[in-house]
């Protein structure tokens, strides 16, 4: 009887945790709690997005309107890059490399997310034909809108939540 090399069983346990939803990292098994099937959003049952209870209808003229406001609120990159490596594991990215992702509000700080809620913060992928910086243009076109008085705060965040690559077109502003 031949004993099996220890390459090929390494390989095909890694493949078996995989097909069960878990992944190996540093040799240990992890839940993948969230799915990459909702790409270019994020799975909603992860990030389905949070408010910033600060930016309402009746303060955008002191908040989103206000140039360089976002900064104000923007978690800090130490904060971003621990959380990306931690969800980048969670969507069970087989590209771990964090160059290639966007630790990205889902809700735009630009239309009143929540700045460090990890409710809308995600591993947003840097590749494919819808990535972050496409999401970065629809941002400032809603922020805009809503600055200018012909789309709400309420109406741009609805759109960006339930599916950014169509939230322009939704407002007729495309």
């Amino acid at each position: 009887m031949s004993r099996t090399r220890r390459p090929l069983v390494t390989t095909l346990s890694a493949l078996a945790l995989t097909v069960a939803g878990l992944t190996l990292t540093t040799g240990t098994a992890h839940a993948q709690s969230c799915s990459q099937a909702y790409l270019p959003l994020p799975d909603p049952s992860c990030q389905p997005g949070d408010f910033n209870p600060d930016v309402t209808q009746s303060t955008i003229d002191s908040t989103i309107c206000v140039s360089g406001w976002t900064a104000t609120v923007r978690p800090s990159s130490s904060y971003t890059t621990a959380l990306k490596k931690k969800q980048i594991v969670e969507y069970g990215y087989t590209d771990t490399s964090t160059s290639d992702y966007e630790e990205d509000h889902f809700v735009p700080l630009e239309l009143g997310g929540a700045p460090k809620s990890e409710l809308n913060l995600w591993p947003e992928p840097e590749y494919g034909t819808k990535t972050a910086a496409n999401k970065d243009t629809v941002e400032n076109k809603l922020k805009k809108a809503v600055c200018a008085g012909t789309v709400s705060l309420s109406d741009a965040q609805d759109a960006i939540v339930t599916d950014w690559t169509t939230a322009l077109s939704s407002l007729g502003l495309s």
